[in-house]
């Protein structure tokens, strides 16, 4: 019995203008909760200061008091919450701001008895899962603000002491100041005039702009530029946007999109206009005082966007610069523009768009005629393009300086730049070659075009065999004209096509035969084509169609064919590879022993040792263990601490990575290519550890190793702990040094060709998918895609060929709410991103293309039956027919894993079921590997009996289930033929969507793929929610006692010893490489900035650096990410 559906509760509508600062601690995709629960806090009247992912506790907090917020709304479910909701606390009470509440919720990941803790310890409420089954989305937000519903201000007589001190006053002072001018204009008016009767004049800059012209960005960038240019020089900002008239609620979303706002000389604070109607709140002016009064050296006011007539920002500032994008319309429109004639400098943003250099052109004129500056040259006028989303762009140097020059000499302040410019004009550094943006519609046009010409052979196939038999059927003398006729048909029919026609039966028969012979580099190999089942029937591995007509045949031959045939439909490989089943041991906690001593437990007596690795979140956005709490309570939780060569060496250890029955899958995108450098650099070492042994040189080590740590009274790095069961020591021995160090230049190149050239494994690296979906994206787009592009370019020129640079990942779409159609879509669409921008850069494709896998969910969806079988017949067709690409380069290789987001907190038992299911999906599918989720990770980190069952899962499935001695078991099928059609073509109708907003790369500028998920996670989210969507032990079927979320009976945390090891082996690197470390980072730098091979300095700085000094090195040169709404 389905549930009845929970009436929504009406919206609770606040007495006062509350205000939510909200934000995630971790991802925002994973979990798309805070931006349906910030939506609804807005819908409800509330004033939302939207943060986004990745937020320290210093950040928010800050924010929260500069904008006078009575409210801080988290989401924080990766770890860590305890520590980072208690330092939330504190610091808000130790800034004197213990008024804001602080609401959270994690999901399940939150147990009851935490919460009870964090509501003692003054937390105002952590919601439950079963509080949102209780109350509803719009039940627990009426929740949380009618709890925020008060004055932070009451009167102006509040606010006195801070009125007379503004000039020695903290942000915490200033923010009371305008929430109290805001609340009372007319009574703060004389209070300030009487406690302030000569505040000083301080420049304003006011920037105004239409709406979507990049103003929150350029603002960012310009105080980036001021901070560096005067290093003891405060400055204010001021941001306005609009209210809703219908609610009165309103998204202040310009912090998001901000990074150098984090800064003790930076204050910002963000205006709604409250019904004004105009660009600009009622209050600005009183605001602009204030900052006046409290002496920063420059204000920076930022409207909302406004239309062609709207001039209120030179009212309010001493220089005006006009924001625009080159989409404005006809060259006419621009004449209706008053900020033309008013605007002191006018920026042509997003000047990488079509049409930019017409619009600079078109822009100017204009200015000419409305300024009567007839004889001026282009050079001459205030008129710059920009490209404010790129790292040092020229373009937002040259308009610094002149905004600079402008505000000297207007104000004749002592703001005198020295910026440093040059004058070239911006420009877009292309990741897709503007010629090359129609890349997927051509593919799908190629795909198509070869659909219909397979229908159109399979037809001429069909008569020619019609003739031919018809003929038979006739005496002699009559036989001629058909014959002539189906000599006429087979000239329609490719030569090629007509030759596997003739060849079939032969083939057909050499799988019906008791042995399939093949040769691979002059080897015979024999596979025997069937098993014994215990009943003695000869269970074939592969089944040949029994169909005999030519017309399905040739049709069959061309869309599905035997496996490792194109367009590998069935699968790349003729037969499964012996002895290497596709199970994954998945593992990730605490520090690099305990997940060691995991991957060792997990793969005792299995063949293939296949380790998958999760990592912390402090890992995953590049940073170094820390003693802060909001960092050290995240250290080794749910994932692995890993933060230097000695911990990757520690991690892997006991397993020969150099071994082809060992490869290693590292979950882990924005340091991708630093946690590589770690990982290539501990196989190398393992190879060096290899030769030392047999040369015995250990001696040599020992000393070395004296010498470097014992007598600097360092502390060594060791494997903390014993070794488990299975482990043989390898690749401890050069715990603390490298090879190099010990071994001959010569020698050292030798041993490192020779692992990397047999390692094996697999980096996810996917940035293009973390900027759509999960988030641990930590730098600039364009700088994180040209890492990897350096990867995968020392991938070709060392001979990589057995590691993936890349694992284009699905999973992490499907997990933040994606389908499986608009997963499989958005990840072939990326692949194919990758595919043109590594041709771009002049690689070859036939080099490349074998280094790049796949990784999808499957859900239970009907679709997730055919997602590899679709994803192989795609890539392939595109491969060959569009790229020309060999047939190594044609197989798509692809992971599995089990639908995270299917895991469910209540009745968590039957997630295994699930997990079964989705598992049989595959395995017939013929993924190349399999990881099965826990049944208890929706509520902790999975524990070693739960991960035990969960592989137990898939090898009762490989092992015990008679039908998978069979290797194409849904070829044949009606059903999976015409899902496998209706899939494909939905995947091409998507290609064609988004070539419309200009590829890949476009469409997320608009964020269509992150508004597409969020949108789709939603309708499942309400489909759950009232029932429509029948879900087992969550909506129906639920037990005596309602299913409540479950507790775990063992809770897994990274333990006190872990983190402190982590914190001790950090600060002994730092002191241990001081100069080393030094000198790689200025190299890593150099290299950078010289247009160079990064990845080739990173293999050199790993040996030296800790994970999160290289980032740091990194942001200064490539540009930090910045988050979207």
């Amino acid at each position: 019995m389905v549930q009845s559906s929970m009436e929504q509760a009406p919206p609770y509508h606040p007495q006062h203008k509350v205000r939510i600062v909200t934000a995630a601690s971790l991802f925002d995709g994973h979990d798309a909760a805070i931006n349906i629960m910030r939506r609804i806090m807005q819908r409800s009247g509330c004033e939302v200061i939207h943060l986004g992912h990745d937020r320290s506790v210093d950040e928010v907090v800050n924010c929260a008091i500069q904008e006078d917020a009575q409210g801080i709304a988290m989401t924080s479910y990766q770890g860590g919450h305890m520590e980072y909701f208690k330092y939330m606390k504190d610091l808000l009470e130790e800034k004197g701001a213990g008024h804001i509440r602080i609401f959270g919720g994690g999901g399940g990941t939150i147990l009851p008895e935490e919460i009870a803790e964090l509501h003692a310890y003054g937390i105002e409420r952590i919601y439950h899962p079963d509080d949102g089954r209780a109350m509803g989305l719009q039940g627990m937000i009426n929740d949380l603000v009618q709890r925020a519903d008060f004055e932070t201000v009451h009167s102006v007589a509040d606010v006195a002491e801070e009125l007379k001190q503004l000039h020695h006053a903290g942000h915490r002072g200033i923010a009371r100041c305008i929430t109290a001018a805001e609340n009372d204009p007319d009574g703060f008016s004389a209070a300030f005039k009487a406690a302030q009767p000569d505040v000083a004049e301080v420049p304003v800059l006011g920037i105004t702009g239409t709406g979507g012209s990049g103003k929150s960005s350029m603002v960012d960038e310009l105080v980036r530029r001021f901070l560096m240019d005067f290093p003891d020089k405060r400055i204010g900002l001021i941001s306005v946007d609009p209210s809703k008239r219908k609610t009165g609620g309103a998204l202040l979303g310009d912090r998001i999109r901000m990074n150098a706002i984090h800064n003790e000389r930076v204050y910002m604070r963000s205006l709604a206009t409250r019904q004004s109607n105009l660009a600009l709140s009622k209050h600005v002016s009183e605001a602009v005082e204030v900052l006046k009064a409290s002496q920063f050296d420059l204000i920076v006011l930022e409207t909302s966007g406004i239309g062609q007539s709207d001039t209120e920002i030179m009212d309010h500032s001493d220089v005006a610069l006009y924001l625009m994008t080159p989409e404005f319309g006809a060259a006419t429109q621009l004449e209706k523009i008053d900020m033309l004639d008013f605007a002191d400098v006018i920026a042509i943003n997003k000047f990488d768009k079509r049409g930019a250099l017409d619009a600079i052109r078109d822009v100017r004129k204009q200015f000419k005629r409305n300024h009567d500056l007839w004889e001026a040259t282009d050079e001459d006028l205030p008129v710059i393009g920009t490209i404010a989303s790129q790292f040092n762009d020229p373009g937002t140097n040259r308009l610094y300086k002149l905004l600079m020059d402008h505000l000297a000499k207007r104000t004749g302040n002592n703001l005198k730049s020295t910026w440093d410019v040059s004058q070239d004009e911006s420009e877009k550094l292309f990741v897709i070659p503007p010629g090359r943006v129609r890349y997927l519609s051509e593919i799908a046009e190629s795909n198509r075009a070869y659909n219909t010409w397979c229908e159109e052979q399979a037809e001429v196939a069909g008569n020619l065999q019609a003739l031919r038999e018809a003929t038979l059927l006739l005496d002699p003398a009559d036989q001629q004209a058909l014959i002539q006729k189906a000599e006429e048909v087979q000239m329609e029919l490719d030569p090629k096509l007509m030759a596997w026609l003739d060849q079939w039966p032969a083939l057909r028969a050499r799988y019906r035969d008791a042995v399939y012979s093949f040769d691979v580099r002059g080897k015979q190999i024999n596979i025997e084509t069937t098993s014994k089942s215990l009943s003695q029937l000869d269970i074939p591995k592969v089944s040949v169609p029994r169909i005999s007509g030519w017309k399905d045949l040739l049709r069959w031959a061309l869309q599905e064919n035997l496996p490792g045939s194109f367009p590998y439909t069935a699968g790349i490989y003729p037969f499964k590879r012996q002895g290497e089943d596709p199970a994954r041991m998945f593992a990730g906690e605490g520090g690099p022993e305990r997940t060691n001593k995991r991957f060792h437990y997990v793969s005792v007596g299995m063949p293939a040792k296949r380790l998958s690795t999760a990592f912390d979140s402090v890992t995953l956005y590049g940073r170094d263990p820390d003693v802060r709490p909001d960092i050290y309570g995240k250290v080794g939780n749910s994932g692995v601490s890993v933060c230097s060569l000695d911990d990757a060496k520690k991690l892997y250890s006991g397993f020969d990575l150099c071994d082809p029955a060992t490869s290693v899958s590292m979950t882990i995108n924005g340091p991708a290519p630093m946690i590589l450098g770690f990982f290539l650099n501990a196989a190398i070492d393992q190879t060096c550890e290899k030769f030392i042994r047999t040369e015995g040189l250990e001696k040599d080590v020992e000393a070395l190793l004296k010498k470097k740590w014992d007598d600097q009274g360092l502390q060594r790095p060791t494997y903390h702990g014993e070794l488990p069961d299975g482990h043989n020591g390898l690749g401890l021995l050069l715990l603390g040094c490298t090879g190099d160090e010990i071994l001959p230049a010569d020698t050292y190149a030798r041993l490192t060709s020779e692992a990397l050239t047999q390692v094996r494994g697999t980096v996810q690296a996917d940035i293009l998918k973390e900027d759509q979906a999960q988030n641990t994206c930590i730098f600039s787009t364009e700088f994180a895609l040209r890492l990897m592009g350096d990867v995968q370019q020392s991938f070709i020129d060392r001979k990589v060929k057995n590691f993936y640079s890349v694992s284009i990942s699905g999973y992490h779409i499907a997990e933040a709410g994606a389908n499986p159609i608009t997963q499989l879509a958005f990840t072939l669409a990326n692949g194919f991103t990758y595919v043109e921008y590594y041709l771009s850069r002049g690689m070859d494709l036939n080099a490349f293309g074998p280094n790049l896998s796949f990784f999808f969910s499957n859900g239970i969806d009907p679709e997730y039956a055919v997602i590899g079988r679709v994803a192989r017949r795609i890539w392939a067709k595109a491969m060959r027919e569009k790229y020309k690409a060999s047939s190594r380069a044609q197989m798509l290789k692809y992971h599995i894993q089990t639908s995270g987001r299917s895991l469910h907190a209540q009745e968590i038992d039957f997630n295994d079921i699930r997990t079964t299911l989705q598992a049989l999906y595959a395995i017939y599918d013929n993924c190349n590997s399999l990881h099965t989720n826990a049944y208890d990770e929706a509520i902790t980190t999975p524990t070693e009996h739960s991960v035990r069952r969960a592989m137990a899962i898939q090898l009762i499935i490989n092992k015990e289930l008679g039908l998978t001695k069979n290797e194409n078991p849904l070829q044949g099928s009606f059903i999976i033929e015409e899902l496998t059609d209706l899939v494909e073509e939905a995947v091409l109708l998507e290609f064609d969507r988004i070539t419309e907003r200009g590829g890949v790369l476009g469409a997320m500028e608009t964020m269509y793929q992150r508004s597409r998920i969020q949108e789709e996670s939603l309708h499942y989210e309400m489909l759950k929610h009232t029932g429509e969507f029948p879900i087992i032990g969550v909506n129906t079927f639920l037990s005596k006692t309602g299913s409540p979320t479950l507790t775990p009976g063992e809770v897994i945390r990274a333990e006190v010893e872990e983190k402190q090891a982590q914190l001790d082996h950090v600060s002994a690197l730092h002191a241990c490489y001081d100069s080393e470390s030094a000198a790689s980072i200025v190299e890593l730098k150099r290299t950078a900035v010289a247009g160079e091979n990064l990845f080739e300095a990173l293999l050199e700085s790993t040996k030296h650096c800790s994970l999160g000094q290289l980032t740091d090195a990194l942001f200064e040169v490539g540009g930090a990410y910045r988050r979207n709404m």
